[in-house]
């Protein structure tokens, strides 16, 4: 086995600023995927046959197809049929945003949906209406509840990511790619990003335990 990893030593600075580059649409598209996610579970659960079609139909489609797809169409298509030129970066975040809004709205469903439904008929029993009870009663015990299923969204966001780099986002992939192309040597770059890459999932799996066991010792006491 031949390996020399003495000529991407240079490079390693430009590799490492990758993990921001990727950590940074990761960050913002989860946020883009709650926000959105919420909304489609207060969808599914409404009472509104229309809002629950169309809740589960955006479901149906982006799980049912390849985020790589989505992120195509996104990037091809927008500037064909707007004559917009949206930016990778862009890109990135509504693809990863709406895919993972799908993710979410089902986490959360369960979550709301796992809530003792004696309290929504206490609430309302009291005179609290739909919209006071979801923001203070119901979606607060729902997200204690799904916070560990909401870390495993995040850190599959996170793996996910490196198909950004087919169009040209600066990502971890991407500079590795770029690394590869300039010594000849691919199989070291993409090893030392293979690398980065564990860390962070390992690192942020770590954090998921943690906050699952200090929820469950929150319960106990």
């Amino acid at each position: 086995m031949n390996l020399d990893f003495s000529q991407i030593v240079p490079y390693i600075p430009f590799i490492l600023e990758g993990i921001w580059v990727t950590l940074q649409f990761v960050i913002v598209s989860i946020i883009v995927g709650f926000v959105l996610g919420t909304l489609l579970s207060l969808a599914k659960i409404s009472a509104k046959k229309g809002l629950v079609y169309f809740a589960d139909a955006y479901t149906s489609v982006f799980r049912g197809t390849p985020l790589i797809l989505q992120l195509m169409l996104i990037y091809f298509a927008i500037p064909q049929l707007t004559g917009y030129d949206i930016s990778p970066f862009l890109s990135a975040i509504m693809a990863f945003g709406l895919n993972s809004a799908a993710y979410i709205s089902e986490i959360i469903r369960a979550g709301i949906q796992a809530v003792d439904k004696g309290q929504t008929e206490a609430a309302l029993a009291l005179g609290i209406s739909y919209r006071p009870m979801m923001k203070d009663l119901i979606l607060p015990q729902a997200m204690k509840n799904i916070l560990p299923a909401l870390m495993n969204e995040f850190i599959t966001l996170t793996k996910e990511s490196a198909i950004v780099s087919t169009i040209g986002y600066l990502d971890l992939m991407r500079r590795a790619q770029i690394v590869g192309a300039d010594t000849y040597r691919n199989f070291e770059p993409l090893l030392f990003v293979g690398l980065i890459y564990w860390i962070l999932v390992m690192g942020l799996s770590k954090v998921g335990k943690r906050v699952e066991r200090r929820l469950n010792y929150d319960d106990q006491h």
